[in-house]
């Protein structure tokens, strides 16, 4: 390109641009901080409903290492907590395949967001229920608490690796909120226990509670002066039930996580009153998803209490109602017989199969307008 040409172009370019009037300056675009992230969650009002989700644990027996287990853990965590889900139940489905030459020290999972005591060995092999319910039970306790409840084990040693959830009640030190997580330190007396809650000095409850124990709390008027006062040597809380900042307060607070034998017992050991009043039920063979929303009477789904969407393993929901030992003494055949819906998150999927992991984000993604409408 000649000289010349080149000159031209440039006054082209310079006769389309915009003649700025003597004296006027030009406006400059508003600039956006993106150093910190925008999308904090951020409470209306409090909800007593709540979405739960249900997986069957031997999509860990599919993976073929552990990096791919604890990966996976890690994509179904993130999915969980994006779109605010409540309480997260592993269960059995008889496809698992578990070693019945390890030994195992089972322990009940509690629903106070206390983390499942670890079993001695690594599980991702010998016991996948197992393994999935561990890392979900780290990844979702506030990382300033992780070293107080959960031991050096096999099964953790690649979590760290893993994105952050970054959950409303993983709060920073400098971070206020009306409730915060923490855990009781040895030492309770008659004038209370202390709670380390990643403040700059311990919490003090009136109540004497055992150490390492996993305690959701209420600060007391007064406290938040008393946590930026260097000079202040106590901050007062109360102890409260782990639902409490959902339901007064309206924030998310993370998912607890429920371990159950079998599908069955899903429904059976719901710790909820009154149980589960809608369930739905996904597969390949249900009808679109979109029905929820816009298909008839009976298909749509209204105003719900406690939802839950359950998703199969590898070889779907049929294999876990035919493993399961009381759905088969019922009589049970259909699979779809088990829920009230009965759904398929993506008809006309272009890969022969759709991966659980795949299949969370995109079921709850087209449930999520069933939330909203329950808001």
């Amino acid at each position: 390109m000649g000289r010349n040409e080149t000159n031209a172009k440039k006054r082209k370019r310079q006769s389309e641009a915009k003649a700025i009037p003597n004296g006027a300056s030009q406006a400059l675009p508003t600039m956006v901080d993106t150093s910190k992230p925008t999308a904090v969650f951020k409470p209306s009002k409090g909800r007593d409903w709540t979405v739960s989700v249900a997986v069957a644990g031997s999509v860990i027996a599919n993976a073929q290492s552990h990096d791919l287990r604890t990966s996976l853990a890690g994509h179904i965590a993130r999915a969980l907590s994006v779109f605010c889900v409540d309480e997260v139940v592993v269960f059995g489905d008889g496809n698992s395949q578990p070693n019945p030459a390890k030994r195992h020290h089972p322990r009940a999972h509690s629903h106070s967001h206390q983390p499942d005591a670890s079993q001695d060995d690594y599980t991702g092999t010998s016991n996948p229920d197992h393994f999935l319910v561990h890392l979900l039970s780290y990844l979702e306790t506030p990382p300033h608490l992780r070293k107080h409840l959960f031991p050096l084990h096999p099964n953790l040693r690649t979590a760290g690796t893993l994105p952050s959830l970054d959950l409303p009640h993983h709060l920073r030190s400098e971070e206020w909120c009306p409730y915060r997580e923490g855990v009781t330190l040895p030492g309770a007396d008659e004038h209370g226990t202390y709670v380390e809650a990643g403040l700059r000095i311990p919490v003090t409850v009136e109540e004497q509670i055992p150490e390492n124990t996993r305690v959701t709390l209420k600060f007391l008027p007064g406290s938040e002066e008393a946590a930026k006062d260097i000079k202040c040597e106590i901050i007062k809380a109360e102890p409260v039930g782990p639902e409490l900042p959902r339901e007064e307060g309206g924030y998310y607070w993370g998912f607890a996580v429920r371990k159950a034998a079998c599908l069955s017992d899903v429904f059976t050991e719901c710790t909820y009153d009154g149980g589960y009043d809608i369930t739905i039920g996904t597969s390949e063979r249900g009808v679109d998803v979109e029905t929820l929303h816009s298909g008839t009477e009976d298909q749509k789904v209204g105003t719900f209490k406690h939802l839950l969407v359950v998703l199969g393993g590898v070889a779907g929901l049929e294999v876990a109602v035919k493993n399961d030992p009381e759905l088969q003494k019922l009589g049970v055949v259909e699979a779809k017989d088990v829920f009230d819906r009965w759904v398929n998150v993506y008809p006309g999927q272009g890969s022969r199969t759709i991966r659980t992991e795949e299949a969370i984000w995109i079921g709850l993604m087209g449930m999520r307008g069933l939330v909203v409408k329950n808001s």
